[in-house]
């Protein structure tokens, strides 16, 4: 039994695991990773203008002879017009449209009404099958549900167990209103803040399971119901990945220890490194903004 899909507000359909172009592979050439990709099995490939890195991802779609219908590209508006940020995607990507857009952050935008009626008008132009939102909060999504014509279909969010009881209320709050959450950064907890409390838990099961760590992390995501978004530059980690719907469940026990473990929170060193990291994520993206937004606006 493959990953299958989730069914969108909109009347579509999401490939429930996706292949990010993100992190590590931002501002490089990812043609080559994202061609192995598809070529074992993944067919949701995530990009994002910020990211840099469209014209190879959309290399790899093109030269892998795929029809429409047998791959789902996932891209991110980053700032300045509407217009022109879906229209330069779309020429980078080579496609008449992406299956999902999503606003990357609410710091992308002025006035998050505006924003959502270009998105709306972006949806109804074709440009995109479904629209959606990427790092919103709790706050960002009741503003919007407010004052939306076409609800967002999805809210992209990083999401692994040393989040999962602060993004509650997100997850509470979109499944009111049929937003269905991708979850990116699911192996956080093991490759970027190891040494932690959720080590345990997770150990234990791979060993019962005879499983990989990541594979018990991803089955624990997948029981929330979400779209998995991960990335891999080894193809048999992206095997395993692909495996796990194969596998046998977690047990409640044991997705009750993984959650209690992460509540606890990730180690204090990793925890430090993680906000240091967090800022200078947050500076450089603001800075790029700000010089579309200046660009743009002298235009």
């Amino acid at each position: 039994m493959p990953f299958g899909t989730l069914p969108l507000n909109d009347g579509t359909e999401i490939p429930a695991i996706a292949f990010g172009t993100g992190s590590v592979n931002k501002a490089k050439d990812a043609q080559a990773l994202v061609t192995q990709a598809l070529e074992t099995g993944f067919s949701h490939i995530d990009t994002a203008a910020f990211y840099f890195n469209e014209q190879s991802v959309g290399a790899a779609i093109h030269e892998s002879g795929l029809a429409r219908n047998e791959f789902y590209v996932t891209t991110k508006y980053d700032g300045g017009s509407f217009s022109r940020a879906i229209r330069s995607s779309l020429h980078k990507l080579n496609l008449k449209r992406v299956d999902l857009y999503l606003i990357h952050s609410p710091k992308f935008v002025l006035s998050l009404e505006g924003a959502w009626r270009e998105m709306e008008k972006i949806k109804d132009e074709g440009l995109s099958t479904s629209i959606g939102v990427s790092n919103f909060e709790l706050k960002h999504l009741e503003k919007l549900v407010k004052i939306a014509r076409i609800k967002p279909a999805v809210n992209q969010i990083e999401f692994h167990p040393y989040v999962y009881a602060e993004r509650k209320p997100v997850l509470t709050f979109a499944a009111q209103h049929g937003i269905v959450i991708e979850g990116y950064s699911p192996l956080k907890s093991i490759t970027r803040l190891p040494g932690g409390p959720v080590d345990a838990p997770v150990a234990a099961a791979a060993t019962r399971l005879g499983i990989s760590p990541a594979q018990v992390l991803l089955a624990w995501a997948r029981s929330k119901g979400i779209v998995i978004v991960t990335t891999s530059s080894k193809k048999e980690h992206l095997e395993e990945y692909l495996a796990v719907p194969e596998l046998p469940p977690l047990t409640d026990d044991e997705i009750a220890a993984i959650e209690e473990a992460g509540a606890q929170g990730p180690p204090t060193s990793a925890l430090r490194k993680g906000i240091r990291w967090g800022l200078i994520t947050f500076v450089a993206a603001y800075a790029f903004y700000l010089a579309a937004y200046t660009s743009i606006a002298r235009a």
